[in-house]
């Protein structure tokens, strides 16, 4: 009976003791884990932080200097290169006593008409309030369309040689689908109350009328585009039955042409221009919580908008 009382004790004792360990690796694993989770953390802010503060200023300190404003990518309202922080960017320039010149760094195949006009306006102002602080225009790898519109209101317009620029046109694009809803036998039901209210609607047949309306839209926006050009670059531009075809062409034949007056980089210009080696970027960057929610986000729901909402105008 003693033998049986001390075998049960002793079983008891080494359920206790695996109980005891498996709670001290639980514990442990946990641990771990807090402590990795912590790091991941730390490691993500400091990341942010590195990032951000890499978004500096090119060359800063103080004195006189030349003021850099990058525009690129598409030109959207709720893009980088949006109208309330390119406008942004230029009036603390414009406003900044040391400011020799600006330099409008361009890199965009184009976008909104109306974005591209706002930016447009504005440094036509700032120049007429500032006739002292000249502004060029500087073309990295592409300056087409709604680019070119923002470049034209320039002092200057320096390329590379091998830059694309122009693309004076407009356009609208979209899908039509009703071939292949015909293959699937899907019938669209469109209700209106106006007669043009489904304007252009991928679901349903080319209207002619409304097809001649939106040439009729798009030459008028064209000829604003014409317009904008010949203000800005006068008696510069040659005379070319193609000029404002929607061509694009390299940064040497916009010389040839008149788009652009030579060749040059946002260091030559600043130095060989401006006179006034030190550059200061003065362009507005987001914050790294709205980089990281664009990253990761305004990708999928562009897309997600661009495919439903039907056509879309763009200078490009």
């Amino acid at each position: 009976m003693a033998d049986e009382e001390k075998d049960w004790e002793r079983a008891t004792l080494e359920k206790l003791s695996f109980a005891a360990l498996k709670e001290q690796r639980k514990a442990r694993r946990w641990g771990i884990f807090f402590k990795l989770l912590t790091f991941a953390y730390v490691t993500f802010l400091l990341v942010i932080l590195l990032q951000w503060r890499g978004d500096g200023d090119v060359i800063s300190g103080g004195g006189q200097h030349t003021a850099l404003i990058q525009l690129e990518g598409v030109i959207d309202a709720k893009g980088e290169a949006s109208a309330e922080k390119i406008t942004g960017a230029l009036q603390s320039a414009f406003k900044d006593k040391n400011t020799q010149g600006v330099i409008l760094r361009i890199n965009s195949p184009g976008g909104s008409p109306v974005q591209s006009g706002i930016i447009y306006d504005e440094v036509r102002r700032l120049r007429g309030v500032h006739p002292n602080t000249p502004l060029y225009a500087v073309v990295e790898d592409i300056c087409a369309s709604g680019g070119y519109f923002v470049a034209a209101s320039a002092d200057r317009i320096y390329v590379n040689k091998a830059s694309l620029v122009g693309s004076i046109g407009v356009l609208m694009d979209g899908f039509g689908f009703t071939g292949g809803m015909d293959k699937l036998g899907v019938e669209r039901r469109l209700l209106t109350a106006g007669e043009n209210k489904g304007f252009m609607d991928p679901f349903s047949p080319v209207d002619t009328k409304q097809k001649e309306y939106a040439l009729s839209m798009l030459n008028d926006i064209h000829q604003q585009f014409i317009a904008v050009v010949k203000q800005g670059r006068g008696k510069r531009l040659k005379d070319s039955p193609e000029l404002f075809s929607g061509l694009v062409w390299t940064g040497q034949k916009s010389v040839e042409l008149g788009l652009a007056d030579g060749f040059g980089s946002v260091e030559s210009v600043a130095r060989d221009v401006i006179k006034a080696e030190q550059i200061v970027d003065y362009t507005e960057k987001s914050n790294p919580v709205e980089r990281i929610a664009k990253r990761f986000g305004a990708a999928a729901a562009k897309g997600f908008v661009d495919f439903t909402l039907r056509d879309h105008l763009r200078l490009r």
